[in-house]
């Protein structure tokens, strides 16, 4: 699935747009903005943090300020300090769509998924369009053990995003909880056109029509130009989950840690990934 990451135009943007004016005493702080974004590009990110703080210390009741330095925090994994000025925007602007939405997704990577599905249901309240493109909710479902409103998140998925093999699979997860096994198997989504490796194998395993090894080895033969480790990653993500499904706990766990290892490099899958293998470490201990 797409990940949702900070790009430059986020940040440009952040930059130049407030959801209310400076207030007459406050001086002009889209300089320094302008100077936490170049910051960054130049990959001085202790630099930027220190200048979107400054930012936020200048203009307190601008929520871009707050914006601009969560989304930085985003980009050191310092999901707890995200989540934290996340909040400040909320409170200057809780009209504002996507601080719900990024404060929803830095709930999950700290791994607290009812605060995550309640931020996501309070974006879509104020973005309801977007309801079918919200495959994040419908993972941070499935966590939380909701499994038929997550099958049902990933069936009007697949009304926008029709060729996505890991819609599918999530899919099929959260229908093995809420149906059975045997009727995940019956009623797996069929997809064509996915043509990132190893997903063709990955649906032809949960269909039934692959075993795991031939996951394995369409992702060790992945053309040289592919991201390095992604498919590998994918692969080991799958088979866990596959495994997970079927009831075999050490196989799930030796793969979903696997796949944990390659978290860093693999955008939001990434961090689903690391929280899976934070769930699973969190059961051996009780």
């Amino acid at each position: 699935m797409k990940s949702i990451t900070l790009v430059l135009t986020t940040l440009l943007a952040v930059a130049h747009v407030s959801a209310q004016p400076l207030r007459p005493k406050e001086a002009d702080t889209s300089e320094i903005a302008q100077q936490a974004i170049a910051a960054y590009r130049k990959g001085d990110l202790p630099a930027a943090l220190a200048l979107a703080t400054k930012l936020t210390e200048a203009a307190p009741k601008q929520p871009s300020g707050w914006f601009l330095r969560a989304q930085l925090h985003v980009t050191q994994r310092q999901h707890a300090q995200a989540v934290a000025d996340y909040s400040e925007v909320i409170k200057l602007d809780p009209k504002s769509p996507n601080a719900w939405e990024a404060r929803g997704e830095a709930y999950f990577k700290l791994g607290k998924i009812a605060e995550s599905i309640a931020d996501f249901d309070q974006f879509l309240e104020r973005v309801p369009a977007q309801r079918p493109h919200h495959w994040q909710r419908g993972i941070a479902l499935y966590y939380a053990g909701r499994f038929k409103d997550g099958k049902e998140q990933f069936e009007i998925h697949q009304t926008v995003n029709s060729n996505d093999v890991e819609n599918a699979v999530w899919h099929f997860l959260c229908a093995a909880r809420a149906d059975g096994l045997a009727a995940a198997k019956k009623n797996l989504i069929p997809i064509e056109g996915d043509s990132r490796v190893p997903m063709a194998q990955v649906h032809q395993l949960f269909a039934g029509k692959a075993k795991p090894e031939d996951v394995l080895a369409a992702a060790k033969a992945a053309p040289a130009e592919t991201r390095s480790g992604e498919p590998l990653f994918y692969a080991h993500l799958y088979l866990g989950i596959y495994y997970e499904a079927l009831g075999d706990a050490k196989q799930a766990r030796d793969y979903i840690f696997k796949a944990a290892e390659r978290a860093d490099q693999n955008g939001y899958m990434g961090d689903v990934a690391r929280v899976h293998a934070e769930i699973l470490r969190k059961q051996e201990k009780k």
